[in-house]
C-alpha cells in the first residue's frame, strides 16, 4: 500500500518543515519591516511619551471674518467663514439651515446651499435637504487660524501656466 512507504511519508515530512521554515522566515522579515517603519515615521502630533504629563496647546482661533474663500480643487465643499460655536446640529434641530435655506437667503444674505443637496441616492430633487446632507460639518468645517501639520506645496493650474480650452487666440 502507498501509505505504508517509508520513503513517501519521509519525503512529505521534509516538504512540510520546508514549507514552515519559509512561512517563519517571510513572517519574520514583514515583523522586522514593520518595527523598521514604525521608528522611521515622525509623528504629525503628540506628545513622545504618551503617558507623560504636558500642557494643553491653546485652542486655535477660528478664522470669523465672513470672507468666502477661493476653493483648491473643483467640488471642494466650501470652508465655513464664520463662528459656529454653539450652533446646535442634531437629528431634530440644524441652525445652518435657519440661514442656508432656500426660502432664508435674501434676508439672511448667506448663500444659498447647494441644489445637489435636494438630491436623493437616486438623483431625485427633494422638497427639503436630503438625509444625507443634512449634517453640514461632515462635509464643511470652520478655518482655524493654524499652521498646517504637513508642507503644503499645491500649485494652482493657473500657477503653472496652463490656460483654459478656447482662451489661445
Amino acid at each position: 500500500m502507498r501509505s505504508q512507504d517509508p520513503s513517501r511519508r519521509l519525503t512529505a515530512g521534509r516538504a512540510a518543515a520546508g514549507r514552515v521554515r519559509a512561512l517563519a522566515a517571510v513572517a519574520l522579515l514583514v515583523l522586522a519591516g514593520t518595527v523598521t517603519l514604525a521608528q522611521t515615521v515622525a509623528p504629525l502630533s503628540g506628545n513622545d511619551d504618551p503617558m507623560a504629563n504636558t500642557d494643553a496647546k491653546p485652542v486655535p482661533k477660528w478664522v470669523t471674518d465672513d470672507v468666502r474663500k477661493m476653493r483648491n480643487y473643483p467640488d471642494q465643499p466650501p470652508v465655513i467663514p464664520h463662528s459656529i460655536e454653539g450652533y446646535q446640529l442634531t437629528v431634530n434641530a440644524n441652525r445652518c439651515l435657519s440661514c442656508h435655506r432656500r426660502e432664508l437667503t435674501e434676508g439672511s444674505g448667506a448663500p444659498m446651499i447647494s441644489v445637489t443637496h435636494f438630491m436623493n441616492r437616486e438623483g431625485q430633487m427633494l422638497a427639503d435637504v436630503s438625509p444625507r446632507r443634512y449634517f453640514c460639518t461632515a462635509c464643511h468645517v470652520p478655518q482655524a487660524d493654524t499652521r498646517p501639520l504637513v508642507p503644503n506645496t499645491f500649485k494652482d493650474m493657473s500657477e503653472l501656466g496652463f490656460k483654459p480650452a478656447g482662451s489661445e487666440q
